[in-house]
């Protein structure tokens, strides 16, 4: 059972992987009408056994419109000539991805101004306001 290390505690099986291969768009002369070297990569992430729930749900924001409304996340990988090295640029854009989501984002706790603070900033609008009241026309009285 072949195993990609991602943390110290996550590790994806490569059959849960689906790889296609395409051939790839773009400049490369007779050599990019003649080989599959795009690769397609699938990987369902709702319904991996190896990845933990908050993970998951992370994953599933972080991906956006790659992940499917069944859960399954697909990447795309062309820009090599060669369709190994776009496998292995797929596998840890993947990887990458899933180390993302093992990240907790930190919770963010609401603060107020302090009272010395709203004072200052209220301080400076009137400073502001007596500097731009005083540009006005020279009157002659």
């Amino acid at each position: 059972m072949p195993l990609i290390p991602v943390t110290r505690t996550i590790a994806i099986d490569e059959r849960e992987l689906e790889e296609s291969f395409t051939r790839a768009s773009g400049p490369g002369g007779q050599h990019v009408n003649t080989t599959d070297s795009a690769v397609m990569l699938r990987f369902d992430v709702w319904g991996s056994p190896n990845l933990p729930d908050a993970v998951k749900r992370r994953m599933s924001v972080l991906a956006g419109s790659r992940l499917s409304k069944e859960g399954v996340l697909t990447l795309r990988g062309e820009g090599a000539r060669s369709q190994e090295m776009n496998r292995r640029d797929v596998r840890e854009r993947l990887v990458a991805l899933i180390r993302e989501s093992t990240i907790v984002p930190k919770a963010r706790r609401p603060t107020k101004p302090s009272r010395a603070a709203k004072a200052k900033r209220v301080d400076a609008k009137k400073g502001r306001s007596a500097v731009k009241a005083g540009r006005g026309r020279v009157r002659e009285d």
